[in-house]
Formats: C-alpha cells, structure tokens, sequence
C-alpha cells in the first residue's frame, strides 16, 4: 500500500531549517521510502542537498531519482523554469506538495503591509504558481491526472491565542483555494487536497517561536505551554504531516478530492481557550 513506483513527485519547500527534519524533508523521505522519484526545490539549495542527502544515506540506489533545485516560488518564472526542467528529466509529474510557509505577528491595525504581502507571496501566491504550471503538464501528459497535496494550518481555521492575521489569513486561503480548484479539475482526474497541521514542533517553527519568545520565557517552557494546549498531551512533528501527505498523494485516496485531513492532535474539536504564548 501507498506505494509510488513510477510517480514523479515535485515538492516544493523540500529542505529544512537546520538539521533538523520539516514537512518537506520528511515527505520527501517516506515518498522516496515508497518508490517514488522526486523532484524537490527550495530557496536554500543547501538545506535541498540536505535532504537528498539524507535520502541517498538510506538508498544510495536513488541517486538518479532524487534531484534538487533551488527556485523561488512566489516567481512564476522560476516555477516554470523548475517545472519545465523536472518534466525534461523525469517525463511527468504525477504529484504536487506545495510545502512553503512563513509566518511573522502582528494585527490588522500594526503590521507593516510588506510583511503582510510577503506573508501572502509565499503561502499563497506560491500555491497558485505551482497549481498553475503543473495542473498545465498534468492534463498534457499521456496519462492525464495527479494529485495536489496543499499544507495549510488549523490557524486558518481558528483563533490560536496569538496574532498572526497574515498567517492565519493565507492559510485559511489556501483550504478554499484547494476546494475551488479540486472541483475544477474532478473531471480531469486531478485530485487536489489539503493536509491541516496544529500545534508542530518542527525546525521551521522552533526558530520563529524562538525569535518572538515573550518576556522572561525559556524555550522549554513555551514547549511545555504548547504542549498543554493539546488535548493528546504533545505537539505532533513532521512525520504526523508527512504520513498524511503520502495517503492524500496515494492512489489508496483515489476518491478523496476537496478534503481536509487535520493533524493537530484533537486541538479543532476541543473547546478550552488556548494559552497565550
């Protein structure tokens, strides 16, 4: 089950924020655990060769199945370029992750409006490039059809005890455009879904709680706070993401589209106030 023999995956976001491991890292192992062939990018082409490398510790039989590549993807051009260059190599592309994030404070009334539009750049406007260029290669392709995997965030869904009104506004964005765009190409056997993470304790997020640590606040104690306001006990971490990207990508989820998986650990149906951070 939930193999990928013969599948070309592109992901983007594909390294991680220091050595740890983040949703694109992580997805891209268990994919390339399963047999896929995946075609990664991120903006720090150093953390990509990290995870190829991780890869290739574990099989080094994949070195011409994994390729890396540095792209922004809040620029159409560079997504093009990346999509045009994987389908060169590979021939197709038969699953989309779009895994870029960024996340900065503030409300309607006190956030700058460049940090708000960088905000909407990557995790919005990304999505849109990317659906864009290989929805296109996905219907030109002998076998039409593939599956998008969009990351959003249960901040899209609820207020979390802290102001993050960009974040929280692109993110909600995301599940409505992976919806719209599910419904427009059902026909065309293009499935597209969406992974809704809660509380992670993953590198990305560790380096930005660590950057806004409130006053006289250690960096274990905000863990332990996060850790409370979960019904299970514990943040989750990129594997719980990761899992939930492969079933969504799987042919096992051949009649999901339009749909929501939420990893959060009970915290969207749990009514206690979370904890200011």
């Amino acid at each position: 089950m939930l193999r990928f023999d013969n599948k070309v995956v592109f992901i983007t976001g594909v390294g991680s924020s220091g050595s740890g491991i983040g949703n694109g890292r992580a997805s891209a192992i268990l994919f390339a655990r399963q047999g896929a062939t995946i075609y990664g990018v991120d903006l720090n082409l150093s953390a990509a060769e990290d995870t190829r490398s991780y890869i290739l510790s574990e099989s080094p039989q994949l070195a011409d199945h994994i390729t890396v590549s540095q792209c922004d993807v809040t620029s159409a051009a560079d997504v093009d370029r990346e999509v045009e260059k994987c389908v060169e190599k590979y021939g197709r592309i038969d699953v989309l992750v779009n895994n870029v994030g960024l996340s900065a404070p503030g409300t309607a009334e006190n956030m700058p409006e460049d940090v708000w539009d960088r905000q909407m750049a990557v995790n919005v406007k990304s999505v849109f490039l990317c659906c864009k260029a290989v929805i296109r290669t996905m219907l030109e392709q002998d076998f039409p059809g593939g599956a998008i995997v969009n990351l959003s965030s249960i901040a899209g869904t609820r207020h979390l005890g802290t102001d993050h009104i960009a974040y929280a506004s692109s993110k909600a964005a995301i599940i409505q455009f992976s919806k719209s765009t599910a419904i427009a190409y059902a026909s065309k056997n293009i499935r597209v879904n969406t992974v809704v993470p809660g509380l992670m304790n993953t590198p990305l997020v560790q380096s930005r709680l660590l950057k806004h640590l409130p006053e006289g606040v250690t960096a274990e104690e905000l863990a332990r706070r996060r850790d409370s306001q979960v019904p299970v006990g514990r943040m989750g971490d990129a594997w719980d993401v990761a899992y939930a990207v492969i079933y969504l990508a799987s042919s096992e989820a051949k009649y999901v589209t339009g749909s929501e998986v939420v990893v959060d650990g009970g915290i969207s149906c749990w009514t206690a106030r979370p904890a200011r951070l």
